[in-house]
């Protein structure tokens, strides 16, 4: 394991804070700096232990780091990614957890002032709830965090963020930005859109008699609506192809059931059973 003396943290809420649990837990970090806007947000990740020490100001915040963690919603990855680099120091390594990365990517691999570098990740873990107050050091535990290193990445940094990631617990594999996306909209982004089109659809006067079945399937609409606007536009294209796919499949279930064809009806529900079982619980 790798121990650092100080890892700044740019936005501890849930991925944040429990990045920052993660690291004191384990013994990876001796000061841990949580920079936020808010000091509502600040004060939970102190309560919950995530941090050692914060501030609103993201230059004070950096100016020892030897690792920066960016992980705010996808709209302000770029602009703190470049902030930091003005003054952390010289040669620090940038990373973040934004579930997008082809555009964050493009404006910022190989484009950092100071010899600082920037290496994209994003750690498969999360839920709907949000804020440092339900962040737990145990959230990447065998969790896949994909890290997208590009022909400008050098090999340090990726075994570092490598190392990084296996340490807090997560399994580690790497994807192109564009693989990366376009990937994350077929199993993230689109059930989000999804989920959250069927709860829209469901009237007041139903809701006492929704069971397990559409609570567990329109639980990640909980999700905060302005941090999955900000994802659903950083993703937008393939976003787009995924809902004319879904649309497809759903009109071939459509056609199935208007023709009465029981056994289209069943190869879909069958085909449908057999993936997510492979997916185990």
């Amino acid at each position: 394991m790798r121990r650092y003396d100080t890892v700044a943290i740019v936005g501890v809420g849930l991925i944040g804070g429990s990045i920052g649990l993660a690291l004191r837990e384990r013994g990876l970090a001796k000061t841990v700096i949580g920079i936020g806007r808010r000091q509502s947000s600040l004060r939970a990740a102190r309560r919950v232990g995530a941090v050692t020490n914060t501030t609103i100001d993201l230059a004070k915040g950096v100016a020892d780091a030897e690792l920066i963690v960016i992980a705010t919603p996808v709209a302000r990855i770029v602009e703190h990614a470049l902030q930091s680099a003005q003054t952390c120091p010289e040669g620090a390594l940038i990373t973040d957890a934004g579930s997008t990365k082809e555009a964050i990517v493009e404006q910022l691999d190989g484009r950092l002032p100071r010899n600082c570098r920037y290496l994209g990740s994003h750690p498969l873990a999360g839920s709907e709830k949000a804020g440092a107050s339900h962040a737990t050091a145990d959230l990447f535990e065998g969790r896949v965090a994909i890290l997208t290193p590009t022909v400008n990445t050098h090999a340090e940094d990726f075994d570092q963020l490598e190392q990084f990631w296996s340490d807090l617990g997560s399994v580690v594999i790497q994807m192109g930005p564009a693989d990366h996306d376009r990937a994350m909209a077929v199993t993230s982004h689109l059930p989000h859109a999804v989920a959250s089109v069927l709860a829209s659809m469901l009237p007041e006067s139903l809701f006492r008699l929704t069971g397990a079945g559409f609570h567990d399937t329109t639980r990640v609409a909980c999700g905060d609506a302005e941090l999955w606007k900000q994802i659903f536009a950083a993703n937008r294209a393939n976003l787009l192809a995924c809902l004319d796919q879904f649309s497809h499949r759903l009109h071939a279930l459509r056609s199935s059931l208007e023709q009465n064809d029981a056994a289209a009806v069943e190869d879909i529900l069958r085909l449908a059973k057999k993936n997510r079982d492979a997916l185990g619980s």
